[in-house]
Order: structure tokens, then C-alpha cells, then sequence
């Protein structure tokens, strides 16, 4: 996929593509509106599939747990807006559960996993997310997304709308996938144990976006980022980032960022780095 050449069509009218700072325009490219996105949740959901299928248009099979969090950037249009989401993928592994603050402090959206496939994966992503609403930015947008949709064929309950299913005692009390193993081999001959009913009715009772996705076919993957930009009130971010930008130049107290705007590094690697938290953008 070339995110700079193929513009994305969503639904509700809305068109996504990246924003090409050498495309040809007859008028100056609108200065980019910084947005810092989170992603949290249980280990092996897919957060990070999620993020390179955004960023990169690519499914790794094997994918090795995130050590600590990761960092990778998009540069998307939204209408006339340009948007450049900073994303950050958190580990999912509880021993890395203190570090979590640090990167959804002060960021505008939330993007909250669980796979549809692991019943307790929906119980510890409701625990994140009641941390959020306690600690993070009021404002911040959060989108509960369910992912590996890919697997949902396999149930025949996998689009009910009708009572939300039970979960058996051993779903529930299922140990959680540790360090050992990838993120997405975990649900292999698994099929869907979250109906789509269950986590629709949760997300409408807190407020939240709701979507399916699959990180392999890359269905709602988009969606999930456009329908969280379409919430996000621009004008008051816009505002509040060039308030910080003057206090900054004010101060002397300017950090030079070292990703390119097209979200690559110097070298042409795809911008992911290892989290530094005393270099973090938070």
C-alpha cells in the first residue's frame, strides 16, 4: 500500500490518505496538527499488528512481544486538516504496567485493544480504561477496538446482536500470555468469545468509540484511526500546541525532533524507536 499515493475512503463521507510533503499543491501544505495516541491493552491482542498494518501496510505472522513501548508516526489527511499521530505502543505485560502514565499522560486519543478471541482480554481493557478516564487528559478520545476480526468465521455467533453471551469460569480465569511467544499466534484454533453486542453495549454505557478490526486483512484498521480524528476537537489542539510552541521559544527550551515529517528516520527506517523516557514527546 502507498499511504502517500492512495487516499483511503471511510465511512460518514470522511477521506483519509497520508499527507505527501512533495505533492504538488497550488497552495502552501497546511502545517500538521500533532496528535499523541496511546495504545494500551492486554499482552498479545495485536497492538502492535495494529499499528504497522496503520503504518506500514504490513502483517508480520510472528511478531515479538513490545519491550517496554514502541514509537512510530503517521502523517494522515483528514478533509483539510493534516494530522501527524504520534503513536505509542505500550507493552502489554503487567511488569510493565508503571510505565503506562508516562505515555498517555497529556495525549489526545486512546486506542484501547482487546482480542475477541480471549474473554479476559475485555476485562483488562476495561481496567485500562477506567484508568484513563481517572487519569488521563479529560478530553482524550478513547476507541475500544477488538481485534484479530479475522477469526470471527469461525463462530456462528460472531455478529449477534441478540443477550450478550456468558463467559465460562475458565475464560475468565485464563492466565493471560506472558513475555513468552508472539501476539499473534496466541488465538490460533481459537474462535470469537467477545460477541460484538457485549463490547458495543459496554463502549455506548462509557462513552467510547467501538469497532472491530483485523490487524491481518487490515479490516477496521483504518476506521479505527478516522473515526478517532473525526472526534478529536482540532481547533483546541491546534490552539493549545502553538501555546506550548511560544512558551517553549519563550524559554529557550526548544527540542529538535530527530523523525523526519514523513515519519522515517535519517537512515529511511520506518521511525520506530525504542521508548526513551527522558527524551519522551509526553
Amino acid at each position: 500500500m502507498s499511504h502517500e499515493n492512495s487516499p483511503r475512503n471511510t465511512p460518514g463521507g470522511a477521506s483519509v490518505s497520508a499527507a505527501s510533503d512533495t505533492a504538488s499543491q497550488s497552495t502552501a501544505p497546511a502545517k500538521p496538527i500533532q496528535i499523541k495516541v496511546v495504545l494500551l491493552g492486554e499482552a498479545a491482542v495485536g497492538k502492535s499488528s495494529l499499528v504497522l498494518r496503520f503504518v506500514n501496510d504490513e502483517f508480520q505472522e510472528n511478531k515479538e512481544p513490545t519491550i517496554g513501548a514502541a514509537f512510530l508516526t503517521q502523517k494522515v489527511r483528514l478533509d483539510d486538516s493534516v494530522l501527524k499521530l504520534d503513536i505509542w505502543d505500550t507493552a502489554g505485560q503487567e511488569r510493565f504496567h508503571s510505565l503506562a502514565p508516562m505515555y498517555y499522560r497529556n495525549a489526545q486519543a486512546a486506542v484501547v485493544v482487546y482480542d475477541i478471541t480471549r474473554a479476559s482480554s475485555l476485562d483488562r481493557a476495561k481496567s485500562w480504561i477506567k484508568e484513563l478516564q481517572r487519569q488521563a487528559n479529560p478530553d482524550i478520545v478513547i476507541a475500544l477496538v477488538g481485534n484479530k476480526l479475522d477469526l470471527a468465521s469461525d463462530s456462528p455467533s460472531a455478529n449477534s446482536t441478540s443477550t450478550p453471551e456468558v463467559h465460562d469460569d475458565a475464560a475468565d480465569t485464563e492466565e493471560a500470555p506472558g513475555d513468552a511467544g508472539d501476539e499473534n499466534s496466541e488465538s490460533e484454533g481459537r474462535s470469537r468469545q467477545i460477541a460484538t453486542a457485549t463490547a458495543s453495549s459496554y463502549a455506548q454505557s462509557a462513552g467510547l468509540l467501538f469497532l472491530e478490526a483485523s490487524a491481518k486483512t487490515g479490516e477496521g484498521v483504518v476506521e479505527t484511526f478516522t473515526e478517532i480524528a473525526k472526534k478529536l476537537d482540532l481547533n483546541k489542539i491546534a490552539m493549545t500546541s502553538r501555546g506550548a510552541r511560544a512558551a517553549q521559544l519563550n524559554s529557550g527550551n526548544v527540542n529538535a525532533n530527530l523523525l523526519s515529517e514523513a515519519g522515517f528516520a535519517a537512515d529511511g527506517s520506518d521511525g520506530r524507536t525504542r521508548a526513551n523516557p527522558d527524551n519522551c514527546a509526553c
